[in-house]
């Protein structure tokens, strides 16, 4: 312009650093900014506000208040576009005391604080899980004069519905009526979600029927998240007929939509209809789903132990297709192996050849495992030996899947000479190799020679978890040396370790069995303290152990801690406690000392 003979004004300057700004080029925005005193030109407020939005929205908060402040010093007053675009700034980074501190430079300066400035603080604070204070100051707004809008209510509506407040959600949903404002589609789909995600699909589709009363057409989200909510209950119908009725209202189906009723037909058993769906994605022009997204299918199902079914999935994926990878494999031996049955799992492992794949480490791995798991160890060690002469290399998971099953099988000889080769073929020893040794030797009878592993293992400051302490506290009072035992667990703490259930467990069992009674209470007590819940196994075990010592009032202590935490008496504390005090047990004449409950008949040997 300047070349034309015009000088540029304040406005041309101000579209110019707009667009700079718009399009990402901070940095010509910036340096246009900065040319503006060198042509005579003076920023004014439009000009101040979109430097500072554009520094706010790219986190660069210094600049921004660099330009606070010099917009300041040439005496122009910021508004509360200005302040609004910083608070947002620091509220989106996290920043929420520098937020706050800006609330207060606002209102120190007279500015007024505006609905938006309201909804960017709840908006924070129901991002971070505080719904209750942006209700407080969603009622300030009403104080002030100041009319909450749709944004308003959304913000906090989905905050609560986040939080599983859906009493409060509703409420505020119904108040809208009070301050004539409409809900619209966006609203509406906060409340059906919310509702769908917590299994109350009739209260969600309840709200999806006055949606419509009131005019507001459901939109893709809405029949998305319906349709999912009916696929995932197993509703394929129902899920069916909102699918076409969203076709019929001109709403166009997207990818997700599709996946729910592909994933839905597919753990529900219909794969033909699964199968039309995928056709019609591609008819579309749309992406079908990938390998990975039929995975996640067949692992639930194999988690559940529907391998048949992850089996028939194999099949579709062939069907329309796409080729099986190697974890789909993988998944599949693995769920055979769940379920015992080791004959699938190696016809599956033999399909995966045939299909021109190659068995990884991790596919012998999981088969390995499962001939260990089913005490088949001979053929475990068979793959084992095939891996290698196949050139795969052994990993550490490899390993410790033998050396357990070796230890199932009892096999302490040939476990030492394993765990010799693992480490002298360089595989990583981890700190689960060390607990399935550990633990091994002390299930094998070979407690001396854990102890005395345990203990070169400290020397060459291996960091232990819980789990290994648990097996050598264990250990020490097996072969009776109770005070390492003791001195082990007192350790635990300072070894930056927190005892748990187990620990507590072996610790009050061997404190009842060498009859310190009045330290195991002590231990309980403390235990409690920490915050760490005794289970039912424990409680019961301790319950049983008092009464083979004749501690009945300590025992019927312990039953009542039974009862309090609702949890039931296992099949044989109520087998000893019949013997002990049925008409002719041992403490008949002491059973008063039991809880009421607890009291036998002397006609019949049951439980009152």
């Amino acid at each position: 312009m300047p070349e034309l003979g015009c000088t540029p004004n304040v406005v041309a300057y101000n579209t110019v650093i707009h667009g700079f700004f718009k399009e990402g080029q901070v940095g010509k925005a910036c340096n246009l900014f900065h040319g503006m005193a060198q042509q005579g030109v003076a920023p004014n407020l439009v000009t101040y506000n979109s430097v500072i939005d554009a520094l706010c929205k790219a986190k660069a908060m210094d600049k921004a208040e660099y330009f606070l402040g010099q917009m300041v010093d040439d005496g122009v007053v910021p508004d509360n576009v200005t302040y609004n675009s910083l608070i947002h700034g620091y509220s989106s980074s996290g920043h929420w005391k520098e937020a706050v501190r800006v609330f207060k430079e606002m209102t120190s300066r007279r500015v007024t604080a505006d609905v938006h400035t309201h909804n960017m603080f709840m908006a924070f604070l129901c991002k971070h899980g505080r719904s209750k204070e942006a209700a407080g100051i969603f009622d300030t707004m009403a104080i002030k004069g100041l009319k909450p809008d749709n944004v308003s209510y959304a913000i906090l509506l989905h905050g609560c519905a986040t939080e599983g407040c859906l009493v409060d959600m509703i409420n505020l949903f119904n108040s809208m009526a009070t301050d004539c404002i409409l809900p619209n589609c966006h609203i509406f789909n906060i409340l059906i979600n919310a509702y769908a995600k917590s299994g109350k699909l009739d209260k969600a589709m309840l709200i999806f029927n006055v949606m419509q009363k009131q005019g507001v057409s459901p939109d893709g989200v809405t029949y998305s998240t319906v349709i999912h909510a009916f696929c995932k209950m197993g509703s394929l119908d129902i899920a069916m007929d909102k699918f076409n009725q969203m076709v019929d209202m001109g709403v166009r189906p997207n990818a997700i939509v599709y996946h729910s009723l592909i994933q839905g037909f597919c753990t529900h058993g219909d794969l033909v209809k699964a199968k039309e769906l995928v056709a019609e994605m591609r008819n579309k022009a749309m992406r079908p789903p990938d390998i990975k997204f039929f995975h996640s299918i067949m692992q639930n199902l194999c988690t559940e132990g529907r391998v048949i079914e992850a089996r028939d999935i194999l099949d579709l994926i062939v069907r329309i297709g796409m080729r099986p990878d190697v974890p789909i494999f993988n998944l599949l031996i693995g769920g055979y192996c769940l379920v015992r049955k080791m004959a699938d799992a190696s016809k599956i492992f033999d399909d995966m050849v045939s299909y021109g794949l190659e068995p990884s480490n991790i596919t012998y791995g999981i088969l390995i495992n499962g001939y260990c798991k089913n005490r088949r160890i001979d053929e475990g060690l068979i793959l084992f030996k095939e891996m290698l002469c196949k050139g795969l290399k052994p990993t550490t998971f490899n390993y410790n899947v033998i050396l357990d099953g070796l230890f199932l099988a009892g096999r302490t000889v040939a476990v030492k000479e394993k765990f010799d080769e693992m480490v002298e073929s360089g595989v990583s020893v981890c700190i689960d190799t060390y607990s399935i040794v550990l633990g091994g030797l002390c299930r094998n009878n070979c407690s001396g020679e854990a102890i005395t592993l345990f203990q070169k293992l400290s020397t060459m400051d291996v960091k232990f978890n819980i789990i290994i302490v648990n097996i050598m506290i264990d250990a020490f009072y097996k072969v009776q040396r109770n005070q390492e035992a003791k001195d082990l667990f007192a350790a635990v703490s300072a070894n930056g370790l927190v005892a748990n259930v187990f620990t507590y467990t072996i610790m009050m069992k061997n404190l009842i069995k060498e009859g310190s009674v009045e330290e195991a209470d002590d231990l309980f007590l403390s235990m409690e303290k920490s915050g760490c819940t005794a289970d039912s196994y424990m409680l019961n075990l301790i319950v049983r152990m008092l009464l083979g010592k004749g501690e009945i009032v300590k025992a019927g202590n312990y039953i009542s801690k039974i009862d309090a935490k609702s949890y039931s008496l296992e099949a044989k504390t109520v087998s000893l406690l019949i013997s002990l005090f049925s008409g002719k047990g041992k403490y008949r004449e002491h059973i008063g000392l039991l809880p009421a409950k607890y009291r036998f008949r002397e006609e019949a040997a049951t439980v009152v």
